[in-house]
């Protein structure tokens, strides 16, 4: 059967891409006018403006209008999983960003994937459902930020979950958001965690439970093998709503602020140019990226910062774009032999038919996959009171993503920094909306983040070393195992080094004693009124795991936040 899906064949084939078909069927805009007005606007429909958009027009009285640049999800590989091989460096589905130069990183720059579609990053993402650790919202409060504690988000993100295993303590079944157990499983991965439990780093049945310690399979936002986005999940549900009205490819330019308080909208599409106004005020909800960059073009920022660029301060706040914090990932490669990797099956020109029919048919085997399937959380020196360092482990390699697959059978230990201690930033480089901001992530800028990254690939070298991983040959391709010394090491880290895709805390949450701060405890921006963000710029510092659902839980507080307070 032909479409524009694709070829299928067969009755499970034309099942499952009647119900593709069907999901993307929904009216996603209307007609453009030239006034617009609502009473909240949101802007963003990535992770969090899905989610707020849900939310705040649960209430029929309250019009909402929500303004995204990216387009629809009318593309096949935001729905396989696979497609992140083809979302990741396409601009159809990735803003394209990239950093400056970063010291840290022996002054490479790198790709820094955003995107640009509803669901956002969702729609690209791997899929990992990962809450993090109760010590970092715990953090929070400490903080001084009320409301923000473990026990006060969790039953934020089990309101959200739609969860494949019986309701229990620590999930729920219901929710907008689904959560299922991998469709695969690969044997060189199984023989990770034999290896990583030989090494000190137990096995867990789920990372969610507030403590993630220990190796295990990811839990993904799949449904019967198809991606679960938040657009999927939260936003287009909701379309049918009288009261809420979507458009994309619209691009905000600036806040409208007038005496103090944030009115509207100025956003463009196709050459044209509107102004939305907003009754009870405007949430942003573009990312740790967008965001800031938006702030500093609607005059909020720091004031040389933004006489520099030629805009007007409306309000002077030092913070916006500052506290960049993200994941850095190392990227360890070893070549195995005897078992299966997805670097063998890819290159067989007759096993990716294959791979393809058990998709269609099952929706199982690679096609399904997320990025990474096997995960474990573990410390790098008994100095850490839990877990500092994540892996991600994949049954692939390449050289970044993007990239083809390695000719060779391998796979890839990657691991990260949970809680870096460096600090960079996102600032806009022109009065232009639509010229890229600077990304500046500032990786292994200090001393702790550089005995981390040592400390961690010498734990991944200890864990390869096991008998499990021996068994298959495992053998160290990057970084060289002529890297024997901290230097070396360290030098390694440097070359191997990229994003996990994890940018937090450019519009960061504080105290009013905090001059950094952008929104307080309740996510208002600070001095002005009817502006809340709520995204993951707010957070003060980087949840210990995947980003996407704190993210999502941070909107779902918002939401709660404007209807308690009745406004913006």
């Amino acid at each position: 059967m032909g479409s524009r899906y694709g070829k299928a064949s067969g009755p499970k084939a034309t099942a499952w891409v009647e119900a593709l078909r069907a999901s993307q069927e929904l009216a996603l805009t209307r007609p453009a006018t030239a006034s617009q007005d609502a009473d909240v606007i949101v802007v963003g429909a990535g992770s969090a403006g899905c989610v707020l958009a849900n939310r705040l027009s649960a209430d029929p009285a309250r019009r909402v209008l929500v303004l995204e640049a990216g387009g629809k999800d009318d593309w096949i590989w935001f729905h396989i999983p696979v497609g992140y091989l083809f979302s990741i460096g396409n601009p159809r589905a990735d803003w394209m960003f990239e950093t400056d130069p970063i010291p840290g990183l022996a002054g490479r720059s790198l790709r820094y994937p955003r995107g640009k579609v509803i669901g956002g990053c969702s729609a690209i993402n791997a899929m990992i459902y990962m809450r993090g650790q109760a010590a970092d919202y715990d953090g929070w409060r400490q903080m001084g930020l009320a409301g923000w504690g473990w026990d006060e988000v969790l039953p934020l993100f089990l309101a959200q979950e739609d969860h494949v295993a019986p309701p229990n303590e620590h999930h729920r079944q219901g929710g907008a958001w689904r959560v299922e157990h991998p469709r695969m499983r690969w044997r060189v991965l199984d023989a990770f965690a034999e290896a990583a439990e030989m090494a000190g780093v137990a096995r867990v049945a789920d990372f969610n439970t507030g403590d993630n310690a220990g190796s295990g399979y990811f839990q993904v936002n799949q449904k019967a093998g198809l991606r679960w986005s938040a657009a999927r999940g939260f936003l287009k549900p909701a379309l049918g709503r009288p009261n809420l009205r979507l458009e994309t490819g619209a691009h905000v330019e600036r806040l409208l602020i007038e005496d103090g308080r944030c009115v509207g909208v100025r956003w463009s599409r196709d050459g044209e140019t509107f102004e939305s106004r907003a009754r009870d005020g405007v949430v942003v909800a573009t990312g740790a990226v967008g965001t800031p960059q938006l702030l500093e073009l609607s005059g909020v920022g720091d004031g040389e910062r933004l006489a520099a660029l030629g805009v007007e301060t409306l309000r002077h706040l030092p913070g916006v774009g500052e506290n960049l914090q993200d994941h850095l990932q190392i990227r360890p490669i070893y070549e195995v032999s005897g078992v299966p990797t997805m670097n063998a099956l890819y290159k067989s020109w007759w096993r990716r038919p294959l791979m393809a029919l058990e998709y269609a048919a099952r929706r199982t085997g690679p096609m399904s996959m997320a990025p990474s399937q096997m995960g474990a959380f573990a410390r790098s020196s008994p100095d850490y009171a839990t877990p500092n360092l994540q892996f991600h482990v994949q049954p692939l390699s390449l050289e970044k993503f993007g990239d083809p697959l390695h000719a060779f059978p391998a796979i890839t230990i990657s691991v990260c920094n949970l809680r870096p201690t460096s600090r960079g930033g996102v600032h806009a480089t022109s009065p232009d909306s639509r010229a890229a901001p600077s990304i500046q992530p500032n990786y292994l800028a200090t001393a702790e983040d550089q005995r981390v990254a040592v400390e961690s690939l010498r734990l991944v070298r200890r864990i390869a070393d096991q008998a499990p991983l021996k068994a298959y040959g495992a053998r160290e391709r990057a970084p060289s195992a002529a890297a024997l010394t901290d230097e070396d090491i360290l030098a390694s880290a440097r070359q191997l080094g990229t994003t996990i895709f994890h940018p937090a805390g450019t519009a960061k949450m504080g105290l009013a004693t905090d001059p950094q701060a952008v929104v307080d405890a309740r996510l208002r921006v600070r001095g002005i009124e009817g502006l809340r963000i709520a995204d993951a710029s707010v957070m003060p510092t980087i949840t210990s795991g995947n980003t996407n659902s704190p993210t999502m839980m941070i909107a779902e507080k918002a939401a709660r936040m404007i209807a308690e307070d009745g406004r913006v």
